[in-house]
C-alpha cells in the first residue's frame, strides 16, 4: 500500500503545486490535523478510505488530483463544538491558504475550496463529476457492513463525548433525518447501485436506536 505522504504528494504534483519544500510542509501539517488525539473517527483511516474510493473511481473524475485534495483537505478542522458548517468552512479556508502558499494555481485553489464546501451538505448539482465523487466517497462509509457501520456510529459519539446523550441523541437523528432525505446518498451509478440499499438500512437502523428509552 502507497504511504500516505506518498500518497499527497502524487496528488500535489499531479494537480500542479510547484514548490517542493512547501508541498512536504503542508502534506506534514494536514497529516497531523487527521492525527489530532479527539478524533476518533475523522482519522487517517478515514482519509486512507476517502482516497481509495477516489483513486479507485477516478476515471469518472474531471480532474481527480484535485479530488484528492480535498479530500486531504476536507476534514483538516474538526471541532466537535464548532456549529453548522463552520468545520467546512474553516477547512475551506485552510486549503486556500496552505495550496495558494505551496503555488497551486489560483484556479485549482479555488476548485479545491469549493469542493471541501460540498463536504458539509453533500447536495450535488446534476454534472458535478468532481463534486459527486468526492461526496460519495466522503459518505461511503454509510454503506460499510452492519458491525463496520456500528464501530462507525460509536466513533462519532466518542467525538462527541462533551454533548450529554439527549442532546446527542437528538442532534445525530437530525443528522441522519438530513442524510435520508437526500434524493440520493451517492451519485456515481456503480456505487449508488452497491451502496444505496445498504447505506440507507444502516441509517434507517441508527435513527430507530436513538428512539429508544
Amino acid at each position: 500500500m502507497v504511504d500516505l505522504p506518498d500518497r499527497w504528494r502524487a496528488a500535489a504534483r499531479g494537480a500542479g503545486v510547484t514548490d517542493p519544500a512547501e508541498l512536504t510542509r503542508v502534506g506534514a501539517e494536514l497529516l497531523a490535523r487527521w492525527r489530532e488525539p479527539h478524533r476518533h473517527h475523522h482519522t487517517p483511516d478515514h482519509l486512507a478510505a476517502v482516497l481509495d474510493v477516489v483513486d479507485a473511481h477516478a476515471p469518472s473524475a474531471g480532474r481527480p488530483d484535485l479530488v484528492r485534495l480535498a479530500a486531504w483537505c476536507h476534514d483538516a478542522v474538526y471541532d466537535p463544538r464548532a456549529g453548522g458548517d463552520a468545520n467546512e468552512r474553516d477547512s475551506a479556508a485552510l486549503a486556500g491558504t496552505l495550496l495558494t502558499g505551496a503555488g497551486l494555481p489560483a484556479g485549482a485553489v479555488a476548485e479545491v475550496r469549493r469542493l471541501v464546501l460540498l463536504t458539509a451538505g453533500h447536495a450535488v448539482d446534476p454534472g458535478d463529476a468532481d463534486g459527486a465523487l468526492l461526496c460519495d466517497a466522503d459518505l461511503a462509509v454509510l454503506a460499510a457492513p452492519p458491525e463496520a457501520y456500528d464501530r462507525y456510529a460509536a466513533a462519532i459519539r466518542q467525538e462527541y463525548a462533551h454533548v450529554p446523550d439527549p442532546a446527542f441523541r437528538a442532534g445525530r437523528a437530525r443528522v441522519l433525518a438530513g442524510l435520508l432525505a437526500l434524493p440520493a446518498l451517492y451519485r456515481l451509478p456503480p456505487l449508488a447501485r452497491r451502496w444505496e440499499p445498504r447505506a440507507r438500512a444502516n441509517l434507517t437502523r441508527e435513527l430507530a436506536t436513538l428512539a429508544l428509552p
